[in-house]
């Protein structure tokens, strides 16, 4: 049952705008799922879901994900070009060097970028590994950040 209300607390925030606790608690018990104000607290927690401004100073509940999409492309492109260092790559592997602390918000960054042949990456505190599909994708990878941050 917390299974199904969690995946329908992710369906609802994506499709509507939820401004309050008592709001996703009503949209829940429209799909009939009642709940309390203290479940759907829990579930927010669990979920990790914020708070992310989306018109006339009004905010509205978002996953993580969203929130990272929400910074704008100004901010992003600051926080690249001030915590970047250095960018390498041997075939497939791209590393990228960062001021120390840093790694773990630029991979974010890259993480909800739209690369589309990134397998994936991982971040340590001041170093980032991105793992690309092959080895001659590293040319548009760059110029992808490049008009990217």
């Amino acid at each position: 049952m917390k299974r199904s209300r969690i995946m329908k607390i992710k369906e609802i925030i994506q499709n509507q705008v939820i401004e309050t606790q008592e709001e996703l608690a009503e949209a829940l018990r429209k799909e009939g799922i009642n709940v309390t104000q203290a479940t759907v607290s829990r579930d927010i927690k669990e979920l990790r879901l914020v708070k992310i401004p989306y018109k006339d100073g009004k905010y509205r509940y978002a996953a993580n994900a969203e929130k990272i999409k929400s910074i704008p492309r100004s901010h992003a492109s600051i926080m690249f070009q001030e915590s970047v260092t250095h960018i390498d790559h041997t075939g497939n592997l791209v590393v990228i060097q960062t001021l120390p602390g840093a790694a773990n918000s630029v991979a974010s960054l890259l993480d909800h970028a739209e690369f589309k042949n990134k397998m994936g990456t991982i971040a340590g505190d001041d170093t980032i590994l991105i793992i690309l599909r092959h080895a001659s994708d590293y040319d548009d990878f760059v110029k992808f950040l490049n008009e990217s941050f």
